[in-house]
């Protein structure tokens, strides 16, 4: 710590002196305020570089992609807060937040960590055609059946048959010339998995954001925070029709006059109580 001290804390985000503030190395009153959207931003904030036009498009597009998706449990829970605390948005938006989880937002990162993976994992350069892709994602998700394990991304509990974002952002990414290894993989486990599975999956619009990140050259480590920054939109969007429409106190009511005494279910000896 002394030398840190000594040396001062070096960083290349927001600095200020009496008379003026930096970010990323630039004057942000002159430079970047009024000149910088709030997703190039964010995502030069991760990176630090400026993202290029076609790379900015993408990553708003996947911050559109998952911003809100209605009456989710995030979005319940956040009113649910909000009811019980209104002194206290930020309670009510770190409440739905904190519900980021292998269910819902956390897809993402489950998503792009499990495409990662898979391409880390490759003996020589990725595939340059389809039908490359093809052969890797069919040993890929006949591991993952052998082994009794899910794909991240695949599956939907609504869209059943298409998830309106997948092809959205596919089309997207590929004007761009961004689309990459983790996106053409991810495409290919959407081909393949009905022979192993005996079954089609929608490719879910979570994992399709988790390939796009991906293949932007995010860091892993933050892609769910990156949902978390789309879904905080969202949450602050759930809050303000709250105010106008408010239905917390008719959910709370909801349960608190229709639920039922039973009789407690203890745990047999030696049982998991986890």
């Amino acid at each position: 710590m002394a030398d840190s001290v000594n040396g001062g804390y070096p960083t290349a985000l927001g600095a200020s002196t009496p008379t003026s503030i930096t970010l990323l190395g630039h004057d942000l009153a002159d430079e970047v305020m009024g000149k910088v959207g709030f997703g190039e931003l964010a995502f030069w904030l991760a990176t630090q570089r400026r993202p290029t036009p076609g790379e900015t498009r993408v990553f708003e597009a996947v911050l559109a992609a998952l911003a809100d998706h209605g009456f989710t449990p995030t979005a319940i829970v956040t009113r649910l807060t909000y009811l019980s605390a209104p002194d206290s948005v930020q309670g009510a938006l770190a409440a739905g937040l904190l519900g980021g989880g292998s269910r819902f937002l956390g897809v993402t990162e489950d998503s792009g960590r499990f495409l990662h993976d898979v391409l880390t994992s490759l003996d020589g350069p990725p595939p340059d055609d389809d039908a490359g892709w093809d052969a890797v994602a069919l040993d890929v998700v006949s591991a993952q059946r052998t082994a009794a394990r899910r794909i991240p991304g695949l599956g939907h509990h609504v869209h059943k048959e298409v998830d309106p974002r997948t092809p959205r952002l596919f089309q997207i990414a590929e004007e761009e010339g961004l689309l990459g290894p983790h996106l053409s993989l991810f495409a290919a486990i959407g081909r393949v998995h009905p022979r192993v599975l005996g079954r089609t999956l929608p490719l879910n619009g979570a994992g399709v954001c988790g390939a796009a990140l991906a293949d932007l050259g995010l860091p892993m480590e933050l892609l769910r925070g990156f949902a978390l920054l789309a879904r905080t939109a969202g949450l602050i969007g759930q809050l303000a029709e709250e105010l106008r429409r408010p239905v917390a106190n008719e959910i709370f009511l909801s349960v608190d006059l229709n639920h039922r005494s039973v009789s407690p279910e203890p745990h047999p000896p030696g049982g998991s109580h986890g």
